[in-house]
């Protein structure tokens, strides 16, 4: 356009020509599909004009975002947000530029490994952000997240309670919630369970004193039950977690009948969402799954994996979200374990192949779930005799995880390898006096100390001291049936009868 529009004169005229370039970009953006090179170009026109400031700022903002999401340029976009961060520091109640272009500007930075540069540029952030809730917020999650992503959970864990302080000033007790929980969920991955406790509690109480819009009420009901039973699960108590483990899939079912009422929250700090309906779906789908993995009911698990899996393929055609990937792999994991203890092997070994793969598109996904293939293989290895092969995978796992549960599994599973080998007491005593389950055990999983114990009774059985391996087996039988965890009953009902025949006692064998 000549830019001097209908001789009105005046700014409308003096700024039609942006609103027609604006629009034309908008046009070609939202195409489907996008033609983003189009849309580039009307944008690079504003430029040349030496539009005001405001306008260059947005113009800038808004090619960086158009670059960083639809093109593999990120000079280029680096080079566009870096001048709207600059340029609109310098223009007053410019928030939603300025704060925008900070939060793009740190994520590419983590996208190019330059986390140092982005950590700064996100504080700078939030200390002029405190006069815009919602801003703020934002701002302080993202900079939790960069901390928890770096295994910095300390830091993370600060900036959510700031967080939180916060939001509980600006009078959003929902967005309190939120970083509370966000906290809590850090504190289990910490294993801080003094913390954790009175920290939960305090959720609890305000998640059910809170009322508002109903689907994030339950949304936040979703989020506070799924720490109660993923922390449960973690301690190995599949009896005690089916309370929450019920009211949760209550709660799932509450949020899809509720419908999605786009009314927006009065209050701009309220205006987060933890996750999508269809994702919390999937997620209470997967810890059903690790609750029956657990317990022993293995036709519950398969059919609550496969759920998981066709809603996980539909909802990966139209999202690319790095959590669906998480929690394919977590289903697999235990979708392979239950094969496993089935005995369908080859199927076994495809699901291995497909976690691989699966993990070969992320590095995160690789790094975080290296030790559990490593771990899956040895399970492998035992269930087919070569035991070793399951010996290597598993002091590969071991080099690889810091995770004290998971340690725990794997050292148990490597017994019970020694175990059959036969030959290798030296090796087998040091790793049993690690696990020792009648004194300083090395986690607090009621499960896997019942495991030491069986493990125990089994080598004692092996080496034909019988009244020792009745004591540790009946160890195991007192936990698992406190917790009803079924596979470790049957396990030791199988051995205790074995050594009953072996002393002659035909009728109780």
């Amino acid at each position: 356009g000549s830019g001097s529009g209908g001789g009105g004169g005046g700014a409308a005229s003096g700024e039609s020509w942006y609103l027609a370039l604006l629009g034309l970009a908008e046009h070609f953006r939202t195409s489907s599909p996008p033609k983003v090179r189009l849309c580039v170009h009307c944008l690079q026109a504003v430029l040349p004009r030496k539009p005001p400031a405001r306008m260059e700022a947005r113009t800038h903002l808004q090619l960086g975002s158009v670059l960083y999401h639809h093109t593999r340029n990120g000079d280029q976009a680096r080079g566009h947000l870096e001048k709207a961060w600059l340029i609109s520091q310098q223009i007053p109640q410019f928030e939603d530029v300025k704060f925008e272009a900070a939060s793009l500007l740190s994520e590419l930075y983590c996208q190019e490994n330059s986390v140092d540069t982005a950590k700064p540029l996100l504080r700078k952030a939030i200390q002029i952000s405190q006069q815009t809730p919602y801003w703020h917020c934002r701002l302080l999650f993202q900079l939790a997240q960069l901390h928890t992503l770096e295994k910095d959970l300390v830091s993370a864990c600060d900036l959510l309670g700031v967080g939180a302080e916060y939001a509980r000033v600006v009078g959003s007790e929902y967005t309190r919630a939120l970083f509370l929980l966000s906290k809590g969920m850090l504190l289990l991955m910490e294993r801080k369970l003094q913390e954790v406790h009175p920290l939960l509690t305090l959720c609890g109480q305000i998640v059910e004193n809170w009322q508002g819009n109903p689907i994030q009420k339950e949304s936040l009901r979703v989020f506070f039950l799924v720490l109660q039973v993923t922390h449960y699960l973690d301690a190995g108590q599949v009896k005690s977690v089916k309370p929450c483990l019920k009211q949760l899939q209550q709660c799932i079912q509450t949020i899809s009948t509720l419908h999605d009422d786009e009314i927006l929250p009065s209050n701009p700090a309220d205006l987060f969402h933890w996750l999508p309906k269809e994702h919390m779906c999937v997620l209470v789908y997967l810890v059903t799954v690790m609750h029956s993995m657990q317990a022993g009911y293995l036709e519950k698990a398969q059919k609550y994996t496969d759920k998981a899996l066709m809603q996980l393929e539909k909802l990966k055609m139209l999202d690319c979200s790095p959590i669906l990937s998480s929690f394919q792999v977590i289903l697999l994991e235990h979708i392979i374990m239950c094969r496993l203890v089935t005995g369908h092997k080859a199927t076994a070994l495809q699901e291995i192949s497909q976690v691989c793969q699966l993990c070969q598109q992320s590095p995160r996904l690789f790094s975080n779930h290296a030790a559990q293939l490593h771990t899956l293989l040895g399970l492998y290895c035992i269930s087919v005799n070569c035991m070793d092969n399951a010996e290597a995978q598993f002091t590969t796992a071991l080099r690889l995880t810091t995770h004290q549960e998971l340690w725990a599994f794997i050292v148990t599973n490597l017994a019970s390898v020694y175990i059959r080998e036969g030959n290798r007491h030296q090796e087998l005593y040091s790793l049993l006096e690690r696990i020792n389950p009648d004194h300083n055990f090395p986690v607090s999983s009621h499960c896997l100390r019942a495991a030491a114990f069986y493990i125990r009774g089994l080598f004692s059985f092996f080496q034909g001291r019988y009244n020792e391996a009745k004591r540790f087996l009946r160890e195991t039988l007192k936990m698992s049936n406190a917790e009803d965890l079924n596979r470790l009953t049957a396990c030791s009902l199988v051995l205790l009868g074995h050594i009953f025949y072996v002393l002659g006692n035909h009728r109780v064998s």
